[in-house]
């Protein structure tokens, strides 16, 4: 398969399950609430080393206590490393923030009665910081606690909600040169970034780090992707590298569910390939060994029917 003369290789992006949650931090204003989305989304880009993957949606629609606000999507390996994140990243990033509150920001992607879907317990806990002047504060159906801090009271709702999701989407721009490469890869993720539900978790969406599972160093679970790196192509048995391939830039996607990635991953392909000096697409995968979601490039950019497989 060849677009805009790119080829696109025959191959399928391996990812795996993950917990995945949603936050509303809302401010005194647009300013406020995004310090405190970025700090709480700060070194998020990988599991191997930061224990959970995060990025800002954007700012939300109707917030509830009706201040600027916005969306950030976080993807751990366990409910229970998540939970524990969260609890640690609302605590020191968010209650910190000046004027800040914090709000579960729904799941609305999912059905309300999967059985996906689960809640865990933040404000409950967070609580106990007011050191026994906190309030509680029921709104509908919904318990919010009041925490006093030296700028008024941080809101935090008692229960989040957290799915079954789905990590390690990706797909990988071989150019002739860094410039192509990077102009590629941020086409891509401009287009990509006009979905909710997902994120791309490293600086600017983009990684040039792109990893593979294991090591010749019996302590390291992953190293560089040997295969894919260009200044020791020659040194490398099977590198997928040819001599015009020069620079390879590696986007990952998170998702809140399959069809979101497929969307992402194939919006995001179609734009970066119209960049000149890109001369193929492909996939990173481990022949299926890592993870049971399988995202095949051909199908995906076909569209319809059965785009990717599980």
């Amino acid at each position: 398969m060849r677009l805009n003369g790119v080829e696109i290789e025959d191959t399928f992006a391996e990812a795996f399950g993950m917990r995945g949650t949603r936050l509303t931090v809302t401010a005194i204003n647009e300013t406020w609430a995004e310090q405190a989305a970025l700090a709480v989304t700060g070194f998020a880009t990988s599991v191997i080393g930061c224990g959970v993957e995060a990025g800002i949606e954007g700012p939300s629609g109707k917030t509830p206590d009706g201040r600027a606000g916005m969306d950030c999507l976080f993807f751990a390996a366990s409910r229970e490393g998540l939970e524990s994140t969260m609890l640690n990243r609302i605590g020191q990033a968010v209650m910190t923030a000046p004027t800040s509150a914090c709000f579960d920001g729904g799941l609305p992607e999912i059905p309300a009665d999967s059985d996906k879907i689960s809640k865990y317990p933040i404000g409950s806990k967070m609580r106990f910081f007011g050191d026994g002047y906190q309030a509680s504060k029921i709104i509908g159906t919904k318990r919010y606690w009041r925490i006093p801090v030296m700028d008024g009271e941080f809101m935090v709702q008692e229960e989040f909600t957290m799915v079954k999701a789905i990590g390690g989407g990706n797909f990988l721009i071989i150019a002739d040169g860094v410039e192509a490469a990077l102009q590629s890869a941020e086409a891509a993720v401009r287009k990509m970034k006009e979905l909710r539900g997902v994120i791309l978790p490293f600086p600017g969406g983009v990684v040039r780090s792109g990893s593979k599972v294991g090591s010749q160093y019996k302590f390291l679970t992953a190293s560089t992707n040997v295969f894919y790196c260009p200044t020791i192509r020659g040194r490398v048995d099977n590198s997928a590298l040819n001599a015009a391939n020069n620079a390879v830039m590696e986007i990952v996607i998170d998702g809140l569910t399959e069809e979101l990635i497929g969307k992402a991953m194939a919006a995001g392909i179609r734009a970066a390939v119209q960049v000149p000096g890109v001369q193929k697409i492909t996939a990173g995968n481990y022949g299926g060994k890592l993870g049971k979601y399988h995202f095949h490039l051909h199908k995906i950019l076909a569209g319809g029917g059965n785009e990717w497989e599980s």
